[in-house]
């Protein structure tokens, strides 16, 4: 079938009508799937108030929910590199909707937030790094736009489902929101999970056509476990820094007096420049690849977080806010890029996973980090220049990853 394609060679199945389907398909999974990143978010205080726990016990489940959605990144990118995309999404959609009914039928906090975290969190995984693992195979000259596209279903799931969630929860009660939740998933996620049936054919590494045992289509003066850990590193870095703005921003408008709305319009303008910025960075990334590109937008982070510290006024921070999401929506995606760039085409969706796992741990690092600097000195003055201090190191890495590469590899003929 046109799906099928041995890596290493430019065949019409790559960037061709069905890779483009199943990119849509691709894209309606993560919109659907990344519900569980934001819908504790939206009932958390209807969930405090029901089983009469403080704001820090009430923030655990988020917390869990992210460490979940981090393991599960990796272990289910595991299982794709092995058995293809569709039977991991769909039994991870399973998952996800399990979660969902436990959740509203439980009265106990604790097991409410270990579900949050066991089931939840792993099962949202399913729509994020594995299918950017996997449409990676998909394509070639648009492979960059083709990343970006599923990953902006991560910020399009926020957009989307927290104001409907809101409504449902206060119309009927966050229980009710839940089980709605777990049907919608079963409904649509797992029916199109099997959408993604057809598998790509890896060449396997040193054979005729494949990829060789040291990378993809750049080489590099580096091991694949050197590279791994520097990638390791550099998601840790970018994300520690970007959890910063994201996570504290109504927290930090409350603080200088302008009300925790207005923080929420900022976290919303980040998000919506972050999805437009993912768009624009996939168009970069195929012309100037994924180090260029994730170097880029890290550089642009950095500056913007530097903006938070002379400025505070109120549009002041709307207008740094836009610059901050438009900055930054491109530095995960690039990632994906840079695997199939410089690794082996069959260890894409582990390989993707770890590091995808480790902007996670970053951003929930980050955010703790924050408001701890914050405890000791007052002010979140401190926490921005730790910010931008962690964004150093990944701009350090990138720059040495740029002086590292050799020239591209030449395809068989």
């Amino acid at each position: 079938m046109n799906g099928v394609f041995a890596s290493g060679f430019v065949e019409p199945a790559q960037d061709g009508r069905y890779a483009w389907f199943r990119l849509g398909a691709s894209m309606l999974l993560g919109i659907i799937g990344s519900i569980g990143m934001w819908s504790y978010i939206v009932v958390l205080p209807a969930v405090q108030a029901e089983f009469g726990v403080d704001r820090a016990d009430a923030s655990f489940p988020y917390t869990a929910t992210m460490i979940g959605f981090a393991i599960g990144n990796l272990a289910i990118g595991r299982f794709v590199d092995r058995h293809g995309v569709a039977l991991p999404v769909a039994a991870a959609a399973l998952l996800l909707a399990a979660g969902y009914v436990l959740c509203a039928l439980f009265e106990n906090f604790l097991a409410f937030a270990v579900v949050q975290g066991a089931f939840i969190g792993i099962g949202t995984a399913a729509g994020f790094g594995p299918l950017i693992a996997d449409i990676t195979h998909w394509f070639k000259r648009r492979r960059g736009v083709a990343v970006a596209c599923v990953a902006s279903g991560n910020y399009l799931a926020g957009a989307l489902w927290s104001p409907m969630i809101e409504t449902v929860t206060e119309a009927e009660g966050w229980r009710f929101a839940y089980l709605a939740i777990a049907a919608l998933v079963v409904c649509v996620m797992v029916p199109a999970a099997f959408l993604l049936r057809p598998r790509a054919i890896l060449a396997p590494p040193g054979a005729p056509g494949g990829p060789t045992l040291s990378g993809g289509d750049l080489s590099i003066d580096l091991s694949p476990r050197a590279l791994q850990i520097l990638l390791v590193a550099a998601g840790l870095g970018c994300c520690v820094a970007m959890s910063m703005p994201q996570v504290h921003i109504v927290a930090y408008c409350v603080d200088l007096g302008y009300g925790a709305s207005s923080g929420t319009q900022m976290l919303s303008l980040m998000l919506a420049g972050g999805v437009a910025s993912r768009l624009f960075s996939g168009v970069l990334m195929d012309k100037i690849g994924g180090v260029r590109t994730l170097l880029l937008g890290s550089v642009l982070q950095c500056l913007a977080l530097f903006l938070y510290l002379p400025f505070d006024g109120l549009a002041s921070l709307y207008l740094v806010s836009l610059i901050f999401g438009l900055s930054q929506g491109g530095i995960v995606p690039s990632y994906a890029i840079i695997v199939r760039e410089y690794m082996p085409a069959r260890e894409a969706g582990a390989r993707t996973g770890m590091v995808l796992m480790a902007t996670i741990i970053g951003m929930a690092l980050g955010g703790w980090l924050s408001g701890w600097i914050f405890d000791l000195t007052g002010s979140y003055s401190a926490a921005f220049v730790n910010g931008i201090a962690w964004n150093l190191i990944n701009i350090l890495i990138m720059v040495l990853l740029l002086l590292r590469t050799g020239r591209p590899r030449l395809a068989p003929a």
